[in-house]
């Protein structure tokens, strides 16, 4: 089975707290809940409470996302979800609320209407295509071009100028952000799951 340490039940868990940051961190292994799948213009969201998908919203331009886009367990941003996950170089769809063990490769820190809201970058683990992706210099300077227009313009018709790009950091800053957002998890929302 799976890497999740939780006894049997009738019900089902909610991944969004029982599933490790982790899967192992001296490989930088994290544990990522698939919310959006690429090429797709809705925004799907875990709720929180539940760990249910919802549609968040409907794209209002027509930018696809560029990538798979998730959750990571057990951690909290400063603005008040999950830490973002971009998993890249997907080759086949990945189901939304399953979740896959993915290697971090770096992290866009990000500013959406004021609020940090910063990115995992991952890849998955188990393909082997992605074997030799150890950085994000590893995926061509287009790789940042390219997410960075995304997400400064993907807004443009709703909110144009409210997103903002702050810089592309390697693996070493992405564990230091995760155990951030981990610790304010503990501080912050632990108490709230029952």
């Amino acid at each position: 089975m799976a890497n999740i340490d939780v006894t049997p039940s009738k019900v089902m868990a909610n991944l969004l707290h029982v599933l490790p940051t982790y899967a192992d961190e001296s490989e930088n292994l994290i544990n990522c809940i698939v919310e959006i799948n690429s090429h797709t213009i809705n925004k799907y969201e875990l709720v929180t409470e539940t760990g249910h998908l919802k549609l968040d919203r409907v794209g209002y331009s027509s930018l696809a996302y560029p990538f798979v886009y998730g959750a990571l367990p057990q951690t909290w941003d400063d603005d008040g979800d999950p830490l973002d996950v971009e998993v890249v170089n997907v080759t086949e769809p990945l189901v939304p609320g399953s979740f896959a063990e993915v290697r971090i490769i770096g992290i866009m820190t990000f500013e959406d209407g004021g609020e940090r809201d910063d990115k995992v970058i991952a890849v998955l683990n188990d393909d082997k295509r992605m074997d030799h992706i150890n950085s994000i210099e590893d995926l061509g300077e287009h790789f940042e071009k390219e997410t960075t227009y995304y997400w400064e313009h993907y807004k443009d018709l709703k909110k144009p100028g409210t997103c903002k790009v702050l810089g592309f950091y390697g693996v070493d800053k992405a564990n230091e952000i995760i155990k951030e957002c981990m610790e304010r998890y503990d501080k912050e929302y632990r108490d709230k799951v029952k």
